[in-house]
């Protein structure tokens, strides 16, 4: 069950509205990097956790928190567009922020949602929830969220240094501390399940029936056959700590692909089949 006392998690003042900011602001509620991804996200999780339930309470609870940064998100875009015009041709004269719906300005939140957020990114295109990835393997699930996470609070800083409104930089900075909490807590979690130890994902699976020569080794695929760049990846022991880096050339097979005759009926042309 979810509960809301209609108050919000953190304070959101804004102090000049600035609605080409508001259209930045629903980057961070349905973009990519957005809220609205995590929050799906963490609670698709947690919907599929099997094994020690604190891990679904960690991925509920965190859904939860992120459902409340969309509300405080959602309520920074209707403050900045606070003072927009509801009629272009009537306020075209004499009305200063139209300069900022003709510059750049989300048309839909003026349009489609009366001067209100929503659940778009910065170019009005809807989520669609493709990127959530909920795989029922808590350590894959626990990596893609370090990484969501870290592209979450790389998009909260570039809108803090976007923005000289100081209710605004308040706002995100708070969002950026959680961040880096969520990023930490992850971590955490994934460190419980053998950190590093836990790789290669998923651990189920016998290694031993793997093509092990091919387990560690960083393969160059330039077209004068010559070496890749050499790294941390090329030599020493793997991260895992279960084989040793090596590096070469990749030689091709010898087989060349051959699908055969098309199929009668399949619609290709008689000199296919």
């Amino acid at each position: 069950m979810f509960y809301t006392d209609n108050k919000l998690q953190y304070p959101v003042r804004v102090d000049a509205p600035n609605p080409l900011f508001a259209r930045a602001l629903q980057q961070a509620i349905g973009g990519v990097e957005g809220e609205i991804r995590v929050a799906m996200q963490y609670f698709f999780q947690a919907c599929g956790a099997r094994g020690n339930p604190k891990f679904r309470d960690l991925l509920m609870n965190t859904a939860a928190e992120e459902l409340g940064h969309i509300e405080m998100l959602a309520t920074a875009v209707a403050l900045n567009l606070d003072g927009a015009p509801l009629s272009l041709q009537e306020q075209m004269a004499k009305d200063a922020a139209v300069g900022a719906v003709m510059g750049g300005i989300n048309l839909k939140n003026l349009l489609s949602s009366g001067l209100s957020a929503m659940p778009v990114d910065s170019d009005g295109v809807p989520f669609d929830m493709s990127h959530i990835y909920a795989s029922g393997n808590i350590a894959a699930d626990m990596t893609a969220n370090i990484a969501a996470e870290s592209t979450g609070r790389t998009l909260a800083v570039r809108l803090y240094n976007m923005t000289d409104d100081a209710g605004m930089k308040d706002m995100l900075q708070y969002l950026i501390a959680r961040d880096t909490m969520h990023q930490n807590q992850w971590m955490a979690a994934l460190e419980e399940l053998g950190g590093t130890a836990a790789f290669p994902i998923p651990n189920s699976h016998p290694q031993a029936e793997e093509k092990t020569e091919f387990s560690y080794a960083y393969l160059g695929f330039q077209a004068d056959g010559s070496a890749a760049a050499p790294g941390r990846w090329s030599e020493g022991p793997s991260i895992d700590g279960k084989g040793q880096f090596t590096s070469g050339v990749l030689e091709p097979s010898a087989q060349v692909p051959d699908l055969g005759k098309a199929r009668p009926n399949s619609g290709a042309q008689s000199e296919q089949m």
